[in-house]
């Protein structure tokens, strides 16, 4: 019941819009949330989404295929990328979530102590194994991560390589890795326990943030996904599921 008023409003504000087929690209990492969104909006809207979730790389090879698509929630890495830059409306893009990195154990297991630089490294360097999506912008960031502590070939070797970030949590859960490192939102999930953040002087958010196809055939309808994406009913089911919503209109 707690979106059925924003849901009526953004109806009311929504009806004089024709219904449309809305092709959107998107972070691997929204996958839960969006799922959880992708109906509220469609309810209140009248229009219909097709969402392909995808990593950083396969995500701006997407959008430079040539192959349609109406808008993006995507890594701001994405946007970093001059020709998939140039795939989108030449606007300013509208930031929709942060999170931050995380660590995690299976379930039940010992808790390792991650609470400082140095507890973080040892920690890392005494596991047997830790799983991770490398080909991700959070990937790269993790890889990032092993270099400024130091540790990146001593990494390799124990690395659990994941593709796609919801096989993360479960390669920890059936015991495949001993830890999963990525952003906290992706770790929380049945079978396994989040151990903490990364250390303050490690820590960075990952932005998801929208815009607009360039050549979108349903423009009106692709704004107003993005509004919904902004709006109360879709933040609250962000902040839910592990991630900061953007604030603001």
């Amino acid at each position: 019941m707690k979106h059925a008023l924003p849901a009526v409003a953004f109806a009311l504000a929504s009806m004089t819009s024709h219904a449309e087929e809305l092709v959107v690209l998107a972070g691997g990492s929204l996958t839960a949330a969006l799922k959880e969104i992708a109906p509220l909006f469609e309810q209140a809207s009248g229009h219909k989404l097709t969402i392909e979730f995808a990593s950083t790389p396969q995500l701006i090879k997407r959008a430079t295929s040539g192959q349609p698509f109406d808008l993006g929630v995507v890594p701001v890495e994405v946007m970093k990328d001059e020709a998939a830059r140039q795939r989108f409306a030449a606007e300013a893009t509208r930031d929709i979530a942060r999170v931050g990195y995380g660590v995690a154990m299976r379930a039940g297991a010992a808790r390792p102590d991650i609470g400082t630089v140095d507890a973080f490294r040892k920690t890392l360097l005494d596991a047997k194994s830790v799983a991770f999506l490398p080909e991700s912008a959070a990937g790269a960031y993790v890889i990032r991560t092993f270099e400024r502590l130091g540790i990146a070939e001593a990494m390799k070797a124990k690395t659990v390589a994941q593709a796609t970030t919801g096989t993360i949590p479960q390669a920890v859960a059936k015991g495949d890795a001993e830890l999963g490192i990525f952003l906290t939102n992706v770790l929380v999930a049945p079978g396994v326990e989040l151990v903490g953040p990364f250390p303050a002087a490690l820590q960075q958010d990952l932005v998801f943030t929208g815009a607009v196809a360039a050549q979108t055939k349903h423009e009106a309808a692709a704004r107003s996904m993005l509004d919904y994406l902004r709006a109360p009913a879709a933040a609250a089911v962000l902040a839910a599921k592990g991630l900061t919503p953007a604030r603001g209109p």
